[in-house]
């Protein structure tokens, strides 16, 4: 054997310590996945939770925001809530729900609306929505020059919690801008 040649290859520490390298890198890889993996449903939670409250806030605010109930004679004609025969006001009228037979015909009917259950306006609950919520709150605000006093605006709130206890708020508004006019 020559003294002047080397042996080449690892010692038994430099490859001890490569393996503990490596498994601490493998096992920081892998929490990193684990924690991804069990984050992924949650934004398909929070994605419905949008969804819901974005149909509900649109249906609200496509109904009628007159100065009289929809159902008042003289709704069409009126110029100011002291010209109504039955004045609108914040809250459903006696019998009138979602679901009817007498349906909601006014943004303020739909204030303190609440269901456990998604379901349509036919009242069929959604496939797959039992597990959410939803909460509608309609209050007079102020938007730019309308003032809360005015009764001219109506700032609606929708809360939806999911089955996870989460919950998005979405908030829009309706204007009486065409008080006159039920659509």
């Amino acid at each position: 054997m020559h003294p002047s040649r080397r042996t080449r290859g690892l010692t038994l520490i430099e490859l001890l310590l490569f393996i503990a390298v490596v498994g601490i890198a493998l096992a920081a890889m892998l929490r990193v996945f684990v924690t991804a993996t069990a984050a992924s449903a949650d934004p398909i939670i929070r994605r419905q939770e949008l969804a819901i409250a974005e149909s509900l806030l649109r249906e609200v605010q496509l109904m009628p925001f007159t100065w009289c109930d929809p159902d008042s004679p003289n709704f069409d004609d009126a110029t100011s809530a002291a010209a109504c025969n039955t004045v609108e006001t914040i809250g459903p009228e006696a019998g009138e729900t979602r679901y009817g037979p007498t349906y909601f015909d006014n943004v303020n009917d739909y204030n303190g609306f609440s269901m456990t259950g998604i379901r349509d306006l036919t009242n069929t609950a959604v496939s797959g929505l039992a597990g959410y919520s939803a909460n509608v709150a309609v209050t007079a605000g102020a938007l730019d020059s309308v003032t809360a006093g005015s009764g001219d605006a109506l700032k609606i709130t929708i809360t939806v919690t999911g089955p996870d206890s989460s919950t998005v708020v979405l908030q829009g508004w309706r204007t009486r801008y065409a008080p006159q006019s039920p659509y």
